[in-house]
């Protein structure tokens, strides 16, 4: 009885240890992260069901300066400018344009995407993987929320730059999500209007605006 005591106190001890490295890794990203003006990442996104049969990849880009961003992936651009979403879609010739409303903001939008893991989860440190020459040290997160649709997600942090590299979410469907960085550029030199929505022009290019808010 003595010997398991002690053996649970140490299991304990290294989960309680376990966890505080986990969180100190993720608050160094945050840190990382709120120091610079402003990111551009490259990423590759993959969806994958391998029940349903379903396995999709594609590319975007994405452009962040506080909680805004601007995010163009499958012949969509998405802006957010702090208070609007506005979804634009060429080949329909459409904006749709939405309220913010934080309280219903539950996925892992762009602008939460390196920060998202601040709240709501418990951490553990994971598998270490060598990606060309780079420590890429993944950390496992849980929901608090035991009824929450995600199951988990794994974050892999480069260990000498402190940004993160890829992120895979699990539902409780079993679909993943994959986001693996390609380029992780910051402080560039961004146009004042980025953010910016120009209704005019999108009317006058023949674009419909169709307003939800």
């Amino acid at each position: 009885m003595k010997k398991l005591a002690l053996l649970l106190i140490a299991l304990i001890s290294f989960t309680v240890s376990e966890a505080q490295s986990a969180k100190s890794l993720l608050d160094e990203v945050s840190s990382k992260v709120k120091s610079y003006d402003n990111i551009s990442i490259d990423f590759k996104y993959n969806l994958n069901n391998a029940k349903e049969n379903v396995n999709q990849d594609t590319r975007g880009d994405v452009t962040l300066q506080g909680d805004k961003y601007v995010l163009n992936m499958l012949g969509t651009t998405r802006m957010f400018n702090g208070s609007s979403i506005y979804t634009i879609v060429p080949e329909d010739e459409e904006v749709t344009i939405s309220a913010y409303d934080a309280s219903e903001d539950k996925e892992i939008t762009p602008s939460k995407m390196l920060t998202f893991y601040e709240k709501g989860y418990t951490y553990k440190m994971d598998i270490t993987q060598n990606v060309k020459g780079r420590k890429i040290q993944f950390v496992r997160l849980i929901p608090i929320d035991s009824k929450a649709e995600i199951k988990d997600i794994l974050l892999g942090v480069d260990v000498q730059t402190k940004h993160i590299y890829k992120l895979i979410q699990t539902d409780s469907r079993g679909t993943k999500y994959t986001i693996t960085v390609n380029s992780f550029k910051t402080n560039q030199p961004l146009s004042k209007t980025l953010f910016t929505f120009d209704e005019t022009k999108f009317k006058r290019d023949g674009y419909y605006i169709n307003r939800l808010d």
